[in-house]
């Protein structure tokens, strides 16, 4: 099984961010793994405010840093007595995207944790564009964090296409939350159904392709439920047809899944584009968290 070493956590020190290093924290505690906390301080409106202030740059930028640093060494000692964990601190300067890009992609085996939510409305808009921009630039799988952290994962809602990406999805999954049962998922849609509505083809006739298509996805998602190792007790396999953006946010709830897993790459540039669409929505839509596999 794929195992997670390192989590990386990123915050601006806002209450919401505490959800996602929070989060972080127990699937840390849950898996093992080492958490490092990273805050990127975005330095370049200070220079308006050293002039108002008449400081020099460089003592305005160590006053920001300092506090910066040691707001994040509280926070990680409010971790360590919490949860147990021990999470190193970093505080970097530059372009935030850039930043989390190149410290997650420097983690073997490692793990992105973000928050979905900002400090006020304005960032709560701001940070919701920066996390959806940080999905596609990072190479390793993405935790985004919507809830308040109160327990470890319990159901995982994981859905997958059968592209070559869908083994590893699960075994992200499992190794962020290698203690919760699984919703293994699969949505399908009948080859050229619109031409064949097009062409006036019957419903009953459209309805034995479904059929057919529905057997056929069946049985792939049992053999790659089989191919990764999950426990039959422990993982119920679900295959419906029609949107795999609405079937997804439906089924989160149906069966009251506190993570959804999904991948964010398809077999071709089409199916990327268009993963990406069902991607966003879902991120967008979904009550509770999501981990995106790569």
């Amino acid at each position: 099984m794929h195992q997670l070493k390192h989590i990386l956590a990123a915050t601006d020190l806002s209450a919401p961010a505490r959800h996602a290093v929070e989060r972080a924290a127990l699937v840390s505690q849950d898996t093992a793994a080492s958490l490092d906390l990273l805050h990127v301080a975005n330095l370049a409106p200070l220079e308006r405010l050293r002039q108002l202030m008449g400081a020099t740059p460089g003592d305005l930028e160590h006053r920001v840093l300092e506090a910066a640093r040691s707001k994040l060494q509280d926070l990680a000692a409010t971790l360590q007595r919490r949860f147990g964990v021990a999470p190193d601190t970093q505080v970097a300067t530059g372009s935030l995207l850039t930043e989390l890009a190149r410290k997650a992609d420097g983690l073997p085996a490692g793990l992105l944790v973000c928050g979905a939510k900002g400090e006020s409305v304005i960032r709560h808009h701001a940070l919701g564009t920066t996390a959806w921009r940080v999905l596609g630039m990072t190479k390793c799988p993405v935790l985004v964090v919507k809830q308040p952290p109160h327990e470890a994962y319990k159901r995982l809602l994981v859905a997958v296409d059968f592209s070559p990406s869908s083994l590893r999805t699960i075994q992200h999954a499992r190794s962020v939350a290698p203690q919760a049962t699984i919703v293994l998922m699969h949505t399908f849609e009948v080859p050229f159904e619109g031409h064949l509505r097009y062409a006036s083809v019957d419903d009953d006739t459209i309805q034995r392709y479904r059929i057919v298509a529905r057997q056929e996805a069946i049985q792939k998602l049992q053999a790659l439920r089989d191919q990764a190792g999950l426990s039959h007790a422990d993982t119920s396999l679900l295959v419906l047809h029609g949107d795999p953006a609405l079937r997804i946010i439906e089924q989160e709830q149906e069966f009251d899944c506190d993570l959804t897993v999904m991948g964010k790459h398809g077999d071709s540039l089409l199916e990327e584009i268009l993963l990406g669409s069902v991607t966003k929505h879902v991120l967008a839509e979904l009550q509770g968290d999501l981990l995106l596999s790569v």
